[in-house]
């Protein structure tokens, strides 16, 4: 069973009654479009952006769900304002969100390809195979096989998670 935890973003109010979740969720297709914008206004705290009921559904089911079992964490908010910066152009190369698949940095991968065993150093900012830095595990993979690959699955890094 799950325990409702507080919610870690700026609430503007909490839903004004103590109905199940799933009730408050099941209600909104049953409002109207006035009556979704004022819910809205109760649950966020500012005018609603628009007259789309399906977007105004979405939304407020998000923030019902928030105000009761808690919003995202931190790292995970972090991570999509840096993807949003990074699409938008406003991010810088310290800080571009990192695969979380890459090993650290000095790490051997190790593949044998054709009978030949090839070596890669993950490096800070790349890779090096055979005294040549490469930007991307593909191009890695393309220049040992000849052939695009993903050079994660190719080094078989798909499932890798790194901690820390």
């Amino acid at each position: 069973m799950r325990t409702r935890r507080q919610p870690r973003t700026n609430e503007v109010r909490q839903p004004q009654d103590d109905r199940s979740v799933v009730t408050q969720l099941a209600e909104l297709p049953r409002l109207s479009v006035n009556e979704l914008k004022q819910k809205w206004q109760d649950l966020l705290g500012t005018p609603a952006p628009n007259n789309a009921r399906a977007f105004l559904e979405l939304r407020i089911s998000w923030r019902i769900q928030e105000l009761s079992f808690g919003g995202l964490n931190r790292d995970t908010r972090r991570t999509l304002e840096l993807l949003a910066d990074e699409i938008e152009g406003k991010i810088t190369r310290k800080s571009m969100v990192k695969d979380p698949r890459n090993p650290l940095p000095g790490t051997r991968l190790i593949r044998e390809w054709d009978g030949v065993q090839h070596t890669v150093t993950v490096l800070k900012d790349g890779y090096e195979w055979e005294g040549r830095a490469y930007r991307s595990l593909s191009a890695v993979a393309r220049t040992i096989t000849g052939v695009n690959w993903n050079g994660f699955r190719f080094f078989a890094l798909n499932g890798l998670r790194r901690k820390g």
